[in-house]
Order: structure tokens, then sequence, then C-alpha cells
């Protein structure tokens, strides 16, 4: 069949180059393997010369594949699935950019990219470790190429073809069978980008975190090369900078998720121990536990055996990262976590062709890697570094463990989870010990000299900041108001340890600058990263242990929250429009809700908060975003109001469905005598009086009126009791009517007429359009600027160790 208004050559075009780049990258990585196992210069020279050109030639395939699905969703050629399932007609420019990478195969590209980048980059700098350190980097290229090539095997897919067509993927749906296929409603847009990466993180966040995760392969593959080459200390310090740039990178990638997640996710924070944030987190912490045992080994000569395997670990968690969150197994339990896309086994296999032979490689070689026999001294730096090396990997094998839960369901029909209450408390009993002895060590063991330290110069240097740190502690412990006592005394003591450990680091690393360094501010770089870890953690302990919740609803009305949103309805204030509501610190008032974004359909609610006591008055606009792919709802995005030392945090957590829709409920009308009951679909009410014109301070009439009010009693099914009072009246020989609202139950009463004997007649109406509301959840939380200050300083030492390590490779050559 001659299908009307498709485009086909930018599929094929791109499907050529998916099967170039994937052959490129074979003949690459086969040409420098055999390249590092030549015999003869010439040999070697002439393999070498051709894995270059193979290449580049992937390079240059993995660009125009990009450029040709840039091309495809830019130009909104929705008979392609990748257009059609990932970007709509709504998007903006850096929102198309961002539905590149929420596909699978579009994150394997970028992952590809960057990989094609740095690779180039060791071409041109690795030098005699070109040929072994670019036949690993190749075959990354090689396995991240077969993701992209989308064929079947004997039956099993292999990899995920960018350039399917939609009626290629859906082929059994019947408007396929139509030769205009194109031309029907439902494939003039597309099911556009998941609304929560429609933020400005995401255009930003995903190529940080993948260029992070693409470099890690570098300080692996240095290793794998040293052992290939039987050359085991002679890579360490050409690869240090390398290794620095990794945990850089990929440090600062999982700090922007962490700042995305702030920003546009209902998460109440910035971290919520979710599977995927875990599993990101896992690889840095080891990859820095192999960073400082490099450092030791190339200070004196220690280590070298767990920087082999530090290194080596790093990258393959990597790998098992990228198998938990794509196989679909965290998909229940992440809102990160892609859905299964029948690619396990290869996934699998992307983990084992790497870690089965580099654990070979290893165990073979592990005898024959230098060692010193004579173990180090206690009071030296490099002990104390070692054992921080090991706190890390240990820290990280248990997140990897508690993250790792939900693939037991692989294996048994019963799958093993944490429960969400506790969730948090699982990770953050063992963390916060952690947290101590990181701060600690960072704080004395800079201090402290290779080789041996002499206790008096040492208590000497280390006394001032001790004392400063702990006199700050305490006082922050007495008069900063942290009183986390969810999960009792002995948790919260913990706390304030931490807050000591975190606060010792900040100071004692500023001093170590200038004291142990003498200003030499250049060399700081390990001094400055350890001050900004300790900001981090300060600012992580007073963030959240003096976390505090100001939305509580004091209204009455409860609202029946959907059990999976795990939301507490006197925890989430319910506002309805326009009226003044009390919630303790502060007054709440729900001014407007205005879709502003018609082509993203978000609305953006105008809450308005006045301190109770008058001295302050800011408004907030956290939104609600129309959810895409056909789902139901919205998602919420949080706003916040910045303070020097603290952030009011505020977000949607439930609004009125009828707000969009006419009010099409009639009233239905009940004869009642006095003390007669109708019941209505929550709870029912009582008629308790009429009165004639009275005058009780809510209503005044004057002796020339004729008016009727009825007392009325609403109780709820759940005990709650409301008074209701319509009101009859007539007004220039025509009958008037004020109808009497239960908000929290719906209802509207309305007093109709006067029946003969001593009757009324009530008509009553349950509708949820009566009046717009919303729930909201509002979060203090203090001092969580010294959190990103933190991060921000950590990044910079990282940069000045980076420069700094390179100076000094560059002074020995």
């Amino acid at each position: 069949m001659d299908y009307i208004g498709e485009h086909l050559l930018p599929g094929k075009l791109g499907h050529f180059f998916t099967i170039l780049s994937f052959a490129a990258s074979f003949v690459a990585m086969i040409a420098f393997f055999k390249s590092a196992k030549a015999s003869s210069p010439d040999e070697e020279s002439s393999w070498r010369r051709m894995g270059r050109i193979a290449f580049r030639i992937n390079v240059l395939s993995v660009f125009l594949i990009l450029s040709t699905i840039i091309y495809i969703i830019s130009a909104r050629l929705f008979e392609y699935n990748f257009a059609w399932e990932h970007s709509s007609r709504s998007l903006t420019f850096k929102d198309l950019l961002a539905c590149i990478w929420e596909a699978q195969e579009g994150s394997f590209l970028l992952w590809a990219i960057w990989n094609c980048v740095l690779g180039m980059i060791l071409i041109r700098k690795a030098g005699k470790w070109e040929a072994p350190v670019m036949s690993v980097i190749s075959f990354t290229q090689f396995c991240l190429a077969s993701m992209l090539i989308g064929i079947f095997l004997f039956g099993s897919k292999i990899g995920l073809n960018p350039f399917i067509l939609v009626r290629q993927q859906m082929s059994a749906a019947p408007i396929f069978s139509r030769a205009d296929y194109l031309s029907f409603p439902q494939m003039q847009d597309g099911q556009g980008l998941n609304v929560l990466l429609q933020n400005y993180w995401m255009v930003i966040h995903p190529p940080i975190l993948f260029l992070g995760i693409a470099s890690t392969v570098v300080p692996f593959a240095y290793a794998i090369a040293g052992l290939m080459k039987r050359q085991y200390g002679e890579w360490t310090k050409i690869a240090l900078p390398w290794t620095l740039f990794s945990a850089c990178v990929l440090g600062t990638g999982i700090l922007m998720g962490a700042a995305w997640a702030y920003e546009s996710l209902s998460f109440g924070g910035y971290w919520a121990w979710d599977p995927v944030e875990n599993a990101s987190l896992v690889p840095w912490l080891v990859l820095v536990a192999g960073l400082h045992t490099q450092v030791i080994y190339n200070s004196t000569g220690h280590s070298l055996r767990a920087t082999y395997f530090f290194l080596i670990m790093q990258f393959v968690f990597i790998l098992y990262e990228t198998f938990l969150t794509r196989s679909g197994i965290l998909g229940d339990s992440s809102v990160h976590a892609f859905v299964d896309s029948g690619m396990n086994i290869q996934l699998a296999l992307f983990v084992l062709v790497f870690f089965v032979p580099a654990l070979i490689l290893y165990g073979r070689r592990y005898r024959q890697i230098p060692h010193i026999v004579k173990e180090e001294s206690p009071s030296s730096r490099e002990f104390w570094m070692f054992i921080g090396s090991l706190v890390l990997f240990l820290s990280g094998l248990f997140i990897i463990a508690y993250t790792t839960l939900p693939v037991t369901k692989l294996f048994s029909q019963k799958e093993l989870t944490i429960g969400d209450d506790d969730k948090l408390f699982a990770y953050n009993r063992i963390e916060i010990f952690v947290a101590i002895l990181l701060g600690l060590f960072t704080a004395v063991s800079q201090y402290m000299k290779y080789k041996g330290t002499s206790i008096k110069p040492l208590l000497k240097k280390v006394g001032p900041p001790t004392v400063i740190a702990l006199v700050l502690s305490v006082l922050i412990n007495l008069f900063g108001g942290i009183h986390y006592d969810r999960y009792g005394a002995g948790f919260l003591t913990a706390i304030h340890f931490a807050l000591f450990a975190a606060l010792y680091a900040v100071v004692a690393n500023a001093g170590y600058i200038w004291i142990g360094l003498k200003g030499r501010f250049r060399a700081a770089g390990g001094a400055v990263a350890h001050t900004g870890f300790g900001l981090m953690l300060a600012g992580i302990l007073l963030s959240s242990a003096k976390k505090e919740l100001l939305s509580h609803n004091t209204t009455g009305i409860n609202l029946p929250f959907d059990p999976a949103s795990k939301q507490d309805p006197l925890e989430n204030i319910t506002l309805l429009k326009g009226v003044r509501t009390n919630m303790g610190k502060y007054w709440a008032t729900f001014v407007n809700a205005d879709s502003v974004d018609t082509r993203s359909k978000t609305t953006f609610y105008h809450i308005a908060l006045d301190k109770v006591d008058g001295s302050e008055r800011f408004d907030l606009y956290p939104n609600m975003q129309k959810n895409t792919k056909g789902q139901q709802g919205g998602s919420p995005n949080p706003d916040k109001h910045h303070y020097w030392d603290r952030d009011i945090f505020a977000y949607i957590t439930a609004t009125d469905p009828g707000q969009e829709a006419d009010d099409t409920v009639t009233f239905r009308n009940y004869p009642l005598a006095m003390h007669d009951t109708v019941y209505y679909s929550r709870g029912y009410l009582v008629l308790d009086t009429v009165l004639i014109n009275p005058n009780n301070g809510k209503f005044h009439f004057s002796p020339s009126d004729t008016a009727l009010v009825a007392g009325i009693s609403v109780v709820s099914g759940d005990g709650m009791r409301y008074t209701a009072n319509p009101v009859y009246f007539v007004k220039d020989d025509r009958p008037q009517f004020t109808n009497d609202t239960v908000f929290a139950q719906n209802l509207a009463i309305r007093f109709n007429r006067v029946l003969a004997g001593k009757k009324i007649e009530l008509g009553v109406k349950e509708s949820a359009s009566m009046v717009p509301f919303i729930a909201l959840k509002v979060l203090e939380f203090p001092q969580i600027g010294i959190l990103w200050i933190g991060a921000i300083v950590m990044i910079i030492g990282f940069i000045m160790s980076i420069l700094w390590r390179r100076r000094l490779a560059a002074s020995r050559d």
C-alpha cells in the first residue's frame, strides 16, 4: 500500500547512520585492541590509524542521527513514532530538545554523543595509552549503538529504532489499513512531552548528567588498560584529572536533578531516596572512593589494588543503574524510571559484558598489582583517607542493596519492598552515621601528613577548628530550634552529632587553606571541595530537621484524597476561592486560577499569604499542568518564596473538578415539618427552627419586611455538624430567596415556600461546582540556601583540583 503524506527519506537516512555507527564502532574496537596488542611499532601504528578513521566515522554517524531526529520532531513528522509519542505542536524549542532524552533511545543517543566527544579528546591527549583506552571506549560505543539499531535477531529484539513509523509500531490498529491515515485527527498531533519534564532544568540537567555518566568510562578504561598492558601504576597520575572531571560532572548532574526535584516535583523537597536518584548516587560515591585511593597511591604507593577495584566498580554500577532504570523493574516505585521496553536481556548483557571480563582480568592480575606489605600507620593521612573511601563504598553498597529490592520480583512471586512510611528512615538511620564519619574524616585528615603524623603538632593545628565547630554546633543545637523527634531521641542525638561533624568539616577545611597550605589557593581544590561538602551536609541537616508544615487544615473540610497520593487531609489546607483562611502562622487566600499558558494547558493558582501578625504579605503561583499522553488529571509544579535564611514552598494537591464545567445540577424539593430529617449522599439534615424576621446580628430585617429564616442542622457521615440558614422573604410583592451553602459538604439549601400543615419546602442541591476550591500544601525549609551554596563551593573545589592536577602533569612532562 502506498501511504499518503509520509516522509520516508529522513527515517531511511537515520537508520542507515545507525547501522553505520554500529559497524564503525565495532571496527574501531577491533582496530584499537589490535593496536594495543601489536608487537611492532609499524603494526601498532597501522591498526591505530584504522581505529581512528573508524571512530571518526562513528562520530559523524552519531551526530547525523541526532540531526535527523531533531529535523523529524521540529518538522512535526508524526508518522514517526519518536515524534508522535514524545512531542507535540504545543512544545517550544527547548521542550523539543527535552523530548529527545525523554525517550529511551534518545537518552542512549545522548550518552553515545558524549562518548564520542570524550573519545575524540582521548585520541588527541591519551598518548601511549590511546590504543588500550580507546578499545574500551569503542566497545562502549558499540554497545550503545546496539541500543539504537532496532532489529530482531533470532526472534529477540536488539535495540530501539528511533526511526520506526507509528504504523510499524502499532501495525494491528485499524487506522493503518487506510492509505490516508495521516489525515485522521489523532495523527495531526503527537502525544506530547511528560509534563514533569517541561521545565528548564530538563534542558540542561540530562546533558550534564549523561556527560557525567559517559565520563565514568574513562577512569575505568585507564584501569583496564593498566591491567591489559601490565603497567599497573603508570596510568594513575595521567588519569587523575579524568577521575576528578568525572566526579565533578556526575556530581553536578545529580545536584541539578535535586534542584529539578525541588523546582518541579511534589516530593516536598530535593531528595526522596527515589530509586533512580539512588542509582545515580551510588556510582558517584564509589567513584569518589576511587578518587581518594588514587590520590593515596600517587602520594604513597598504597591502595593501588583498591583503586583498581573502585574504578572498575563505579562503572559497573553505572551500567547496573542503566539496567534498573530502563528495564521497567522500578516502574512502580519511581517517578523517573522508564517502562519495560522489551530489552531486559540486552540491558542485563550490557552489564555483564563489562563486569565479568573486568572482574576476571582484575582477579588474574591481582597478585601482580604492586602492593606495599607494610600497613599504613593510623597516624598517617592515607590511613584515614582509605577508611573514608571504604565508608563511601559501604554506604553505596547499602543504598544499592535497598534500591535493588524490586529486582526480587524477577525471581519470586513476592516482591520485597520498603514501606512508604519507612523509606526515608530506612536510609537516613544509616546515612546519618555515614555523614558523621565523613565530616570528621574530612576535617582532620587534611592536617595529617602522608606516612605518619606527630600527635602534638596535629592537636595544635586541629584544636582551634575543633573548638570553633563545637561552640557553633552547641549554640545551634541549643537555640536553633532543632527538635526533630519523629524517630526518637536517639536519631535526634545523631542529628546533633552530624551537625557538629558538618560544621567541623567546614571550619577545619577553611582553616587548612591558610594553615596547611599557607594561602596557596591554587592548590586548595581538595580543601574547597571538602568545605562545600560540609556546607551541603549542614544544609541538608538543618533544612530537613527543621522542615515545618505550615498548611495545617483548620477548615474542617477534609478532602478524600486518593490513598495513592499519600496525602494527609489535615496537612493540606482546603481553600475556597476568595475566602481568607487561617492556617496557623499565615492567612491564606485562594485569589483566582488563570490558565495563562494555553499551549501546555497550565493553570496558575494565585495564592496570597499574609502573616497573622500583619507584618508581611506575599503571593505564590503554584501551577497544575494537564497530563499528556492520554493520562487523566494534572501534575503540580510548586512555587517558592525565597528568604535569605529559608524558603516557603507550596504546591497544589487537589483542585475542584468542577471548575472547568458548568453546574447543571438542580435542586430537589422536600416538604418538612419541624424536626423532620432529609438524607443526602454524605449525611442528613434536620429542620430545627423557622424564625420570623429575626434580628440576631446575622440578619437585619425591618418591621415592614416579611422574612422567614430556617435553622437547619447538617450532620455529615463522619460526625461533623454544620448549620445552614436559608431565607425566604417577600419584597415588592415578589418572593425572594437567599440560599445557604455548606461548602464542606458541597451542599446548597434553599427555602422555597411555606406549605399547609405547618410545613415548609426546602430545595437541596449537591454539586461540586458551587465554589472553586483547591487543597494546598505549604512547607518551610529553613537554611536550605546553605545546601545550594555548599553544592556550588564543592563543584568549584573539583574544578580547582582538575586545573591543579593538570598543571602538575604538564610540569612533569
